[in-house]
């Protein structure tokens, strides 16, 4: 009677898998832990999408403004337009500063949030940004200015 003999192959196991706040999440050695796109975010972060997607449309929108008419968006009833104008521009920088702060802090960028909506507008966030930078030098060479308090 012969013996069977029961050979099984080495069989390569993932990295460990854990739980932080209820997600799952991918440790890699020497890495912080990568976690789902579908992590939960925390309020600041769920505001942050509506907020910041309506900022960086009205920041794209002065942009053009500046560049096709050389002044910046008009002051509305009230300056309702001229202050939302400021503080999309204030938010836009906020959510750049948030997202170099967490990638210095972590190596990644913001969560990527339901659907990836916090990644878009951290991306377009930057193009924003890049846009602006774009528009204000073109038309302070056209102008020897800018407008506003600036010129």
């Amino acid at each position: 009677m012969a013996q069977s003999i029961s050979w099984q192959p080495k069989v390569h196991r993932p990295a460990r898998v854990f739980k932080r706040a209820g997600t799952p999440c991918r440790r890699v050695p020497g890495r912080p832990a990568v976690c789902s796109a579908t992590q939960d975010l925390t309020g600041l972060q769920k505001a942050a999408i509506p907020i910041g997607a309506a900022s960086n449309v009205i920041m794209l929108i002065s942009e053009y403004t500046l560049k096709t008419t050389g002044k910046g968006l008009p002051e509305g009833p009230g300056g309702i337009f001229g202050a939302l104008e400021g503080v999309s521009y204030l938010v836009v920088l906020g959510i750049i500063g948030w997202s170099v702060s967490t990638k210095l802090k972590t190596g990644q960028g913001l969560p990527s949030g339901p659907g990836g909506a916090l990644g878009a507008v951290e991306g377009l966030s930057y193009l924003s940004i890049l846009g602006a930078v774009a528009v204000f030098g073109l038309t302070f060479l056209e102008r020897g200015s800018l407008p506003g308090p600036l010129g």
